[in-house]
């Protein structure tokens, strides 16, 4: 019940605004996408820089697996820089001109941002993990920290 009082309380703050705050809030949002955005162009490339030492298959089809991984959740950063660049550009719209007829779309519109979002970092910090215990088990089993050392 409590939750629900704070819950039409957040709505009623949305509905009145202010819609300055949600457009700050969406810049914070685009500055971390673009974070993890330029930190899985890093575990790209981790990756790339041991794939060619690789002989085992079993650690290529592990490492092929990860890479679809990596691609997918970079798709899903991209995508996400693009919806909340023109959910911001929205709230802009209505920092200038309140339209209450726009405001409860924004809101739904929003909300499903966060969401997703909120997916996003979780799949971001899985493959992130999986990659470096990927990246260091490779190096192991490949020898590849000897062949590096020289």
């Amino acid at each position: 019940m409590m939750s629900d009082l704070d819950q039409n309380k957040d709505f009623k703050f949305l509905d009145n605004g202010p819609w300055d705050e949600l457009y700050v809030l969406t810049k914070h949002w685009v500055s971390d996408l673009e974070f993890y955005r330029d930190d899985l162009m890093f575990l790209n490339h981790l990756i790339d820089k041991y794939f060619i030492w690789l002989t085992k298959p079993e650690n290529l089809q592990m490492i092929k697996e990860l890479k679809i991984g990596l691609q997918e959740t970079n798709i899903m950063v991209h995508d996400l820089l693009e919806k909340v660049g023109k959910h911001r550009n929205r709230i802009g719209l209505l920092v200038e001109d309140p339209n209450k007829k726009d405001a409860s779309i924004i809101i739904k519109e929003h909300e499903h941002l966060e969401e997703e979002i909120v997916r996003f970092v979780k799949s971001f910090r899985l493959n992130r993990k999986e990659t470096f215990k990927l990246t260091e088990y490779v190096m192991e089993s490949e020898e590849l920290s000897n062949m590096i050392k020289g």
